[in-house]
């Protein structure tokens, strides 16, 4: 694979700030994540060498960061949209622990929400046609935190699950390509600054 896959997470919002769940909530970046968004441009314009396919969520904290990065979006995509959250949107794990010890994203149901194999499926979509773009020219996708902490888990063949080991901090980007065929993370939760 001559082309690499870059994925942004959105520059911060007062949700994100706080640790409320954010999914189908279309709230705006917070000043400080549209500082985080710029610089995340320049990041990016470090590590990638030429034209790319740009993928967004249609959530404005996604497409505004997209903007504010200097990124032209091809194509906005609810595949690319956050994990729904269902009953727990807008609410916090230390919240949620309060009626369900222990609960967490990964292991737990989402009550009216996604199951997780339900945003592998999306992930697993997403790559499909990631793959055949990379063929071309480089991809970049600009989205949320859960939902691209399950794209880099299926992208190197493990299950939605393992997401909870990938760090990504808003405005941060990961860099995912191969070595000689076998899927590998090159970058993971590079700083926007």
């Amino acid at each position: 694979m001559a082309h690499q896959l870059f994925l942004i997470r959105h520059g911060q919002t007062e949700w994100s700030l706080s640790g409320k769940h954010t999914g189908r909530t279309d709230i705006p970046l917070t000043p400080a994540g549209e500082v985080q968004a710029r610089a995340a441009g320049v990041t990016l314009g470090t590590l990638r060498k030429g034209p790319a396919l740009v993928l967004s969520s249609p959530r404005r904290r996604a497409t505004h960061t997209a903007e504010l990065a200097g990124l032209e979006v091809s194509e906005m995509t609810e595949e690319l949209a956050e994990w729904d959250y269902g009953d727990y949107e807008g609410i916090t794990t230390e919240t949620i622990r309060e009626t369900d010890p222990g609960w967490t994203v990964w292991t737990h149901p989402i009550p009216g929400g996604e199951s997780a194999e339900q945003v592998a499926a999306r992930a697993d979509k997403v790559l499909e046609r990631v793959h055949a773009a990379l063929t071309e020219s480089d991809v970049v996708l600009i989205g949320h935190g859960h939902f691209s902490r399950v794209l880099v888990a299926r992208w190197i063949g493990e299950p939605p699950s393992a997401g909870v080991h990938f760090a990504l901090d808003p405005a941060s980007i990961t860099v995912l390509g191969d070595e000689r065929g076998e899927p590998q993370i090159e970058h993971l939760n590079l700083p926007s600054n």
